[in-house]
């Protein structure tokens, strides 16, 4: 055999015991922030909101789904991932519901950096799942502020927080009660800040 012949055999071989020892490839289950639409209302509001994403620590600034099992481990579900970043998802779900309720005459995020009277700011300190006796509740801890825009002036700030327990400890039952939670943080978000800004807007 020549040794050009000998090398490819080699290498040949080599790739074959490489392909056989190297991890497949994981699954992964990608997940939406499920979310219920809001009642909604004719315009009422002559002032526009832009919807800044929130703060949040590099933990939360992910697309894993985290979970606090019993103990001060901090973990994430195995195999699943959110279809964007934890605050994104928060972000977005806020405007479709100031989009869904329909009183404020003009609704946009801070990546189209649209002009507006008011922008809706925060930290997002909690977006998890916590074992509470066995079973899992999922957590939203938002510390909310309403900014005057140009001046970054903060006219009010409060600070919301939700859970809403799961069904069962699967990761669908998890998402689900993600998604109730996320819809009682909205319906109450929404209320205060339509509440504030007609506060700010009055003469």
């Amino acid at each position: 055999m020549s040794r050009l012949r000998l090398f490819a055999a080699l290498l040949l071989t080599g790739s074959l015991a490489a392909c056989s020892v190297l991890p497949k490839s994981q699954v992964l289950s990608i997940y939406r922030l499920p979310a219920s639409s809001l009642p909604s209302h004719d315009a009422s509001a002559d002032w526009a909101l832009r919807v800044n994403k929130p703060y949040s620590s590099q933990l939360l600034d992910s697309t894993r789904i985290a979970v606090l099992p019993p103990g001060d481990q901090i973990s994430a579900y195995q195999g699943v991932r959110w279809s964007d970043r934890a605050p994104l998802l928060l972000r977005d779900r806020l405007i479709d519901a100031f989009l869904d309720d329909g009183r404020l005459k003009a609704v946009s995020s801070d990546e189209s950096r649209l002009q507006a009277d008011l922008e809706l700011d925060g930290d997002l300190r909690a977006f998890h799942s916590e074992y509470q006796n066995g079973r899992p509740t999922v957590r939203i801890l938002f510390e909310a502020r309403l900014v005057q825009s140009g001046s970054l002036r903060i006219l009010a700030s409060r600070r919301f927080e939700v859970s809403q327990a799961a069904t069962d400890t699967s990761v669908p039952a998890v998402v689900h009660a993600f998604g109730l939670a996320g819809d009682k943080l909205s319906d109450k978000l929404l209320t205060w800040t339509l509440e504030q800004g007609q506060a700010a807007q009055r003469p």
